[in-house]
């Protein structure tokens, strides 16, 4: 049995907007993840089986390993397509923002929507959503995006319109958000969903092939040398740092999705509580990947120190200087995390 959280008056205002557009986009965050594009794809197959005029679109390009998820050949990405992105979300009448709380995290697609006249409904489990909408299914206790896309689906009374390939993109979303499953997934709903889209079709197994256990060869020795010469383990502290230059990345061929999960490894270690990743993606700007275990929170420090967010032990940001700068902000924020960690210890 699934747990009704989406009020009534919510799901019959969403099923009157869909009834009544012509023309949906959905959009989701920049540099998306397996819930962003997953939950994104799955309400998109469930649309298109409404024979409605729908696209996904994204403000970048989707990870390679993320590319064979069903429909993902049709998503428009705004920095190879970027006046037909502009034309769909400004000629939709109605706009889906999927697993983001605030506008800025769709980059360059930011205006564009904001100056849309399109009815927009919002659906995330970030904390405290900041953008205007007219329906907002904001659910922070849930493990994914992918997860409230599919109680919200249920809840409009469209199961039958959820086939094969819209329920393996849903279902890629939850394992990729949960580690299959190995953390934020102490929820009943989780289970029962999984056990739904399996009976629609989802090789469960094969998925987690495909999400887990597939690499290229540059993604395997960049992560081997990460682990090797670049995780900087500070035990008495509680904490590691894992830094890659620009050139760095350039010399394994670096890939988008080819460091995907590196900022988890190091919280195998006992000792370690907290994870950080600094990527340097250019000159002066460096993306900033946080994740922790138990009861310590990155999203305040994400926050803080690098104008980001996310949840409390997965959270992002960025840094606008050099790769030593940023290193040197997280040495400076050390002080109070190791604060932070004694007194949770009392």
């Amino acid at each position: 049995m699934l747990t009704d959280i989406i009020e009534s008056d919510k799901v019959e205002t969403v099923k009157r907007l869909i009834e009544q557009s012509r023309s949906i986009a959905i959009v989701c965050h920049m540099t998306p993840d397996g819930d962003a594009l997953g939950s994104s794809l799955c309400l998109w197959h469930v649309l298109k089986a409404m024979r409605k005029r729908v696209a996904v679109v994204t403000p970048d390009m989707i990870p390679s390993s993320l590319s064979f998820l069903p429909g993902a050949d049709r998503v428009i990405v705004a920095t190879n397509r970027t006046e037909l992105s502009h034309e769909f979300i400004t000629g939709a009448d109605l706009l889906f923002c999927l697993d983001f709380n605030e506008l800025r995290r769709i980059d360059r697609l930011a205006p564009v929507v904001e100056a849309s006249v399109a009815k927009r409904i919002v659906v995330d489990h970030h904390l405290n959503p900041s953008i205007e909408a007219s329906v907002i299914i904001s659910h922070p206790e849930k493990s994914s995006t992918s997860e409230l896309v599919f109680l919200l689906l249920q809840a409009l009374g469209y199961d039958e319109l959820i086939g094969t390939e819209s329920a393996t993109c849903c279902c890629a979303g939850m394992m990729t958000d949960t580690g299959n499953f190995a953390y934020n997934s102490n929820d009943a709903d989780i289970y029962n969903i999984l056990a739904r889209l399996i009976e629609k079709g989802v090789d469960k197994d094969a998925l987690y092939v495909r999400l887990f256990n597939t690499n290229s060869l540059n993604r395997l020795r960049i992560m081997a040398y990460c682990q090797l010469r670049k995780m900087h383990v500070l035990p008495e502290h509680h904490c590691a740092v894992i830094t890659l230059s620009r050139a760095e990345l350039d010399e394994f061929n670096y890939q988008k999705g080819d460091t995907e999960a590196l900022v988890n490894v190091p919280l195998s270690i006992p000792e370690v509580i907290y994870s950080i990743y600094l990527r340097e993606d250019a000159c002066d700007y460096v993306k900033v990947s946080m994740r922790s275990k138990g009861n310590f929170s990155v999203k305040n420090l994400c926050e803080t120190y690098f104008g980001g967010g996310g949840h409390r032990n997965a959270s992002g940001g960025e840094f606008h200087g050099s790769l030593t700068d940023a290193f040197e902000c997280v040495l400076s924020m050390i002080p109070q995390c190791d604060k932070l960690i004694a007194e949770q210890n009392k």
